[in-house]
């Protein structure tokens, strides 16, 4: 009789509202401190180009990265949000199938965008060593491209988790963990996209 009654109260626990949980105020603070780092990242970017004076500086020859191509490559990046939040709620619906297909829309839309940032960088009329807009450019879009990688390893072990059925309407966090990074990721590219390619 107490195995049949605490089996049923473990079970109504599963099913109440809980509060935030360790994990998820981790990886604010993570967030939060890589939110710093490209602070920082795209300050010193504004200090070297408001005392360089003309951008890119006319001593090297420079011309400015095209930014059409790179517009489309941020769509791309940006349309991927999508498929993760839809992916993210199918879970919390006990969606697995949902779920998978979200995870793996999210990492191939991800991997296209590191494909497009790669042909820039190899059709690019300069390169890292190309003095101070070389250097900061590489530097900031470099960074958020070691990112988007991550993130797309990230996608792809939850994917992979996904196929093997590890999560649960009630056991999920590390789909939340891949939301909330996924996300940081493409709002950090539309600040670096507007600093960089547009202003």
């Amino acid at each position: 009789m107490s195995t049949v009654i605490s089996q049923e109260a473990l079970t109504e626990h599963e099913h109440e509202p809980q509060g935030r949980s360790f994990g998820w105020y981790g990886m604010v603070f993570f967030l939060a401190s890589e939110a710093v780092f490209f602070a920082n990242l795209i300050a010193a970017y504004l200090y070297l180009r408001v005392r360089a004076g003309a951008w890119p500086p006319t001593v090297e020859h420079l011309t400015r990265p095209e930014p059409l191509m790179t517009g489309i490559n941020t769509l791309i990046l940006l349309a991927s949000s999508f498929p993760m939040h839809f992916a993210a709620r199918a879970i919390t619906k006990g969606d697995k199938r949902g779920l998978t297909i979200g995870l793996g829309l999210t990492a191939l839309l991800g991997a296209i965008f590191l494909g497009g940032q790669a042909y820039e960088y190899v059709h690019n009329a300069f390169g890292p060593s190309t003095g101070v807009f070389g250097s900061t450019f590489y530097t900031l879009t470099g960074f958020h491209g070691a990112h988007v990688t991550f993130g797309v390893i990230f996608l792809l072990i939850c994917f992979i988790r996904s196929l093997r059925g590890d999560f649960s309407q009630n056991k999920h966090f590390a789909v939340n963990a891949v939301e909330m990074y996924w996300h940081f990721v493409d709002a950090v590219w539309i600040i670096l996209f507007l600093t960089v390619y547009i202003l």
